[in-house]
């Protein structure tokens, strides 16, 4: 029995390896490089990331939305969305090898035509033209609606602002460059109005909205009535002569030049309509009934107030009234 176990105590001795004391053990694997602290790759803060964290992080940071603003509005829209890519092999490399506290840049691949295609759809948006006052009769009564400004989104400059922030990391709120156009015709410059109350023989003078004279008139008899409508003073002339028209009233009067007794008086303002105008007349008389043949006739003096602060293209509303 004491022979065969020391048999096996001599086989195993003869299988083990001949140990040395001094033999050194294998080298463990060295650890990863680590980027030194403080460092930032486009303002990311990778200091004390290996390589891989770090370009997680930077691209974590790239992938979040584009934020644009327009007054109070908003609108996101991502790198990808925008044909922006990252470089960022380049960029981990040159952290690692930055010295503490580096602002490390980064390089990033925007294709323009993404970016100026949103940028013309956010322009065809929001942009539009000014909007004019606009003028009707509410009640007798001049009313103008508001104007509005127009809007025109520059789409270079804008273009240009995305593409910065694509390549620095920012992601805003961007604001949109705009430029505003007023329109032409306000409120306030919108010059005079004229109403004319047919059946009351009245002429209202306003500017714009604001009433400031009101004067008696002529108007047209039964047979030659003055006509109702929206119409423009077309013609203007100081001293008018006096053509008789193609109509059987008329028929066998000859012209009258200016001076004292002029049917015209010394004023005219035509409309745009056919031989009808405002002016004055030498026959006082008349004013406050109809008597005319379908003209509007004032004063003299009355007929030059208004003549001196009317101007061609000035809305005349003539109405029953």
């Amino acid at each position: 029995m004491h022979r065969v176990i020391l048999l096996v105590v001599l086989a195993i001795a003869l299988a083990a390896p001949p140990a040395y004391a001094d033999e050194p053990a294998p080298p463990e694997p060295a650890p990863p490089s680590l980027i030194p602290d403080g460092v930032t790759i486009a303002g990311v803060s990778v200091g004390g990331l290996a390589p891989d964290q770090a370009a997680a992080v930077v691209q974590a940071a790239f992938d979040r939305p584009v934020v644009l603003a327009y007054k109070k509005k908003r609108w996101r829209v991502t790198p990808a969305d925008l044909g922006a890519e990252l470089r960022l092999g380049g960029a981990v490399e040159r952290a690692i090898a930055a010295a503490p506290g580096e602002a490390v840049n980064l390089v990033v691949s925007v294709k323009g035509s993404y970016v100026r295609a949103y940028v013309a759809y956010l322009a065809n948006l929001l942009s539009h033209p000014p909007k004019d006052a606009t003028l009707r009769l509410k009640r007798f009564r001049p009313f103008l609606t508001k104007p509005r400004d127009g809007v025109k989104i520059l789409r270079e400059a804008t273009t240009l602002a995305l593409v910065r922030a694509l390549r620095t990391n920012g992601r805003g709120p961007i604001p949109l460059a705009f430029e505003t156009r007023e329109p032409k015709v306000t409120l306030a410059n919108f010059g005079p109005v004229i109403v004319i109350r047919r059946e009351s023989k009245k002429l209202y003078y306003y500017e714009g909205m604001r009433f400031k004279k009101r004067f008696g008139v002529a108007t047209g008899q039964p047979s030659y009535p003055t006509p109702l409508g929206r119409f423009a003073i077309v013609d203007k002339q100081l001293n008018p002569w006096w053509y008789p028209p193609n109509s059987s009233w008329a028929k066998g009067k000859k012209p009258v030049p200016p001076g004292q007794g002029n049917p015209l008086g010394t004023r005219w303002m035509g409309l745009s309509v056919p031989l009808v105008g405002i002016h004055g007349t030498p026959d006082a008389a008349s004013i406050g009934y109809s008597a005319s043949h379908g003209c509007i006739r004032m004063r003299i003096a009355d007929a030059e107030w208004l003549f001196n602060n009317v101007a061609l293209g000035t809305t005349v509303f003539i109405v029953n009234a």
